[in-house]
């Protein structure tokens, strides 16, 4: 199977959509923060094997997620004073 760096990209931007649905902030920025070092710290594989690895492992971590999210998302937690809040504009 080879992966194209398209699809890598795809994977990437899904798991930090992902992240993102965390709830509590603690949980969504450590996730983001774990999602986009791991990707910088694999970027220079070079061998297919190496890529493909890596790229079923996300499938696997994406997978986890949703599974993380969606439990995370039944449980409601107060703001915490570093998260922004949302302001209405009128």
């Amino acid at each position: 199977m080879s992966v194209t760096s398209k699809q890598i990209l795809g994977l990437y931007k899904q798991l930090l959509e992902r992240a993102a649905k965390f709830d509590n902030y603690n949980f969504r920025e450590y996730s983001k923060r774990k999602i986009v070092d791991s990707f910088k710290e694999h970027k220079s594989l070079k061998e297919e094997k190496d890529i493909v690895d890596f790229y079923n492992k996300g499938i696997d971590s994406l997978a986890q997620l949703k599974r993380q999210t969606t439990v995370s998302q039944m449980f409601t937690f107060d703001k915490l004073v570093v998260e922004p809040l949302k302001q209405k504009h009128n």
